[in-house]
């Protein structure tokens, strides 16, 4: 089921693969669609590799501001348009100049994007499709899963142009992949496959093509550059779809289970972090009595015995 919304005067249809390409766009640098209690917020600077300015900031503070606050939504989707770059971090040419006030409170402001999205209530999925590169990977890693197409690049690149990172790579990297790890990642500047990153634990599933997928034929000629050019931008676009309606049917393989179960288990998980394990577990215990209280919890136990 599909259904059209509207806030503020934004509206926005399509909930599938293809909505990249057919998306009304109600924002200057940001589209919303909704549909099944799941929202995709795409980022829609392909021109820059989607690469985050200060308008597209603020855009995205409001599209997960209208996440957290409508409760028809029960997972969020975060993506980039195009199919060669999920987000390749801050704009360099907004960047280069700024002064380090300037560059303080630029990061600040960033911290809190991310920890709001971290912190969201609800289930956020990061579907990387190409680059996640310095605060793009950053972006993705404020997510709770990140998918990644295969020819996903992640990396933490920021020392390449004379800079830490500085909207929580050194922080969050860590605590996905162990210090080691992210030393190398972050000292050398590299970028790493998907396959890579899953093996290592940034990344929770690759997506890649099957000879199942209707894929466009074979360029016969071969000494057509342009034919064969076409031919893996089709390609590259079939992957893109597969990739989001992976992302869908996770978020709607979540959205099927309590709601509030699942809000509080993110909170509790997110806590374990940095607590120890006795303040945990007395959260815990805490949050899991919460749930007697809602009354999906009841109906939801009471279908279960019915069976």
């Amino acid at each position: 089921m599909v259904t059209t919304i509207t806030y503020h005067n934004m509206t926005s249809t399509r909930l599938d693969g293809d909505g990249d390409r057919d998306a009304d766009r109600h924002l200057r640098y940001i589209t919303m669609q909704k549909g099944e209690g799941i929202m995709i917020i795409r980022i829609r600077r392909p021109e820059v590799l989607n690469a985050l300015n200060r308008e597209t900031m603020t855009e995205l503070e409001s599209a997960f501001a209208i996440a957290a606050a409508d409760d028809d939504i029960k997972s969020v989707i975060v993506t980039g348009s195009g199919e060669r770059s999920f987000c390749a971090g801050a704009d360099v040419t907004y960047v280069v100049n700024i002064s380090p006030i300037e560059a303080q409170n630029y990061a600040s402001r960033v911290h809190s994007l991310l920890n709001r999205i971290e912190q969201l209530d609800k289930p956020v999925i990061a579907a990387v499709n190409g680059f996640a590169l310095g605060g793009g990977c950053e972006l993705a890693m404020a997510c709770d899963f990140i998918i990644a197409s295969s020819n996903a690049k992640l990396g933490q690149t920021e020392v390449r142009i004379g800079i830490p990172p500085g909207w929580g790579g050194t922080q969050r990297l860590v605590k996905l992949v162990g210090p080691a790890k992210a030393k190398e990642l972050i000292f050398t500047g590299k970028m790493i496959s998907a396959q890579e990153a899953f093996e290592i634990g940034l990344v929770n599933r690759v997506v890649s093509l099957s000879d199942e997928d209707q894929l466009p034929p074979e360029v016969e000629d071969k000494s057509d550059p342009k034919k064969e050019k076409e031919r893996a931008a089709e390609i590259a676009k079939i992957l893109n779809k597969k990739l989001i309606n992976e992302c869908i049917s996770l978020a709607k393989e979540i959205t099927k289970n309590g709601f509030t179960a699942v809000k509080v288990s993110k909170t509790l998980i997110n806590k374990a972090l940095d607590t120890d394990l006795d303040t945990g577990l007395r959260l815990e215990i805490y949050g899991w009595a919460l749930c007697f209280a809602h009354e999906d919890r009841q109906k939801m136990m009471s279908a279960f015995l019915n069976k």
